[in-house]
């Protein structure tokens, strides 16, 4: 594993996409063509990849599938060729002996953080939700997950994440809550916590702009504190990921600048309304990994849009929406540069 501070990259703020399972006709993993996503993200400009996510798909973990590990070695084989170093972050999901055991998988393959979900403990109090996440961080870097209800996530109350912030070895937060009343409650408890060192990242597609310009202000001891995400953990930013790497680069250079708000707000609007093609919020999101698939088929980097559940499939409508944002925001997408570069990453 290359030795670089990833803590301090997090910080500086990164485009990380959530990466997709590729898999052929007969729902096998499609190595090729899984390696060549990766390929395509680092070619890209994502400065880490988080694999073993929902994106990836939860199903791997089925021990009927057993892709979890191997997946994660493929990624891990492509961030090693990289020529610089990239934040390596794995899914990790499960009560807290699977926790465990898929930190230390991590770990071995020389991932630097796991992003923890906490869907398997649905009732849990919030004492015990802080000590399955500080038993995992005593095994690897740990980096919370607001994950929305929609798509299998829990609510969790400021009261968790303020103690949250306090386990040492947390070393950043996706917010996916996609809701501004639990995003505050996230960025409050992390200010009040007085723990700076701990990265904002988004995963709120829905307003992933404006969480990226907007300054957020809370008291500490009396005094004004302001935080800001530093960048995105998305879905996503899964596809058309060149394009998302320009828009991280803007979004930091706008902080601050009002005269350069208004155009990117225009832009989050563009982003959002594409976002809900990919991932399917007409149907509940019940569409979104292959929404996601269909982009990067279209693009040629997969060769159909198959999922581990047989049963996943386009929502309604959801295929003439994406048509219809393809149409709308041509500059939205980096097909250009795929297909530049395609044969190259399919070697």
């Amino acid at each position: 594993m290359e030795s670089f501070d990833f803590r301090a990259a997090l910080q500086r703020g990164l485009v990380i996409p959530a990466h997709p399972l590729a898999l052929n006709a007969a729902r096998q993993l499609d190595e090729h063509r899984q390696r060549a996503l990766s390929r395509y993200y680092l070619a890209a400009g994502a400065g880490g990849l988080a694999v073993g996510v929902h994106t990836t798909q939860f199903a791997i973990r089925d021990p009927k599938v057993d892709l979890y590990q191997p997946v994660l070695a493929l990624a891990a084989e492509e961030m090693q060729r990289a020529n610089r170093p990239v934040v390596r972050i794995a899914g990790l999901c499960g009560l807290t002996p699977q926790a465990i055991r898929e930190a230390e998988v991590a770990r071995t393959l020389g991932y630097h953080a796991g992003l923890l979900s906490l869907a398997a403990l649905p009732q849990a109090p919030v004492d015990e939700l802080v000590a399955h996440c500080r038993a995992v961080a005593n095994v690897l870097p740990v980096i919370g997950f607001y994950l929305q209800p929609a798509t299998g996530g829990r609510l969790l109350p400021y009261a968790f994440w303020r103690k949250f912030a306090e386990i040492e070895n947390v070393v950043a937060i996706k917010i996916a809550a996609f809701n501004r009343y639990q995003t505050l409650d996230v960025v409050r408890a992390v200010v009040e916590s007085g723990r700076d060192d701990i990265a904002l990242f988004t995963g709120n597609d829905d307003n992933i702009v404006a969480d990226l310009i907007t300054p957020f202000r809370f008291l500490r001891d009396g005094q004004p504190v302001e935080r800001h995400f530093v960048g995105g953990l998305l879905g996503h930013w899964s596809v058309w990921t060149q394009r998302a790497v320009e828009l991280l680069v803007a979004c930091h250079a706008a902080v601050g600048k009002l005269d350069r708000t208004a155009e990117l707000l225009q832009r989050g609007v563009e982003v959002t309304d594409s976002n809900s093609a990919f991932f399917d919020a007409a149907n509940g999101f019940a569409g979104c990994i292959v929404g996601i698939h269909e982009v990067l088929r279209r693009q040629g980097l997969l060769t159909g849009v198959w999922t581990l559940d047989p049963q996943e499939t386009f929502g309604i409508g959801q295929h003439e929406e994406i048509d219809r944002v393809y149409a709308a925001y041509p500059h939205l997408n980096d097909d250009s540069f795929v297909a530049a570069h395609r044969d190259e990453w399919l070697r």
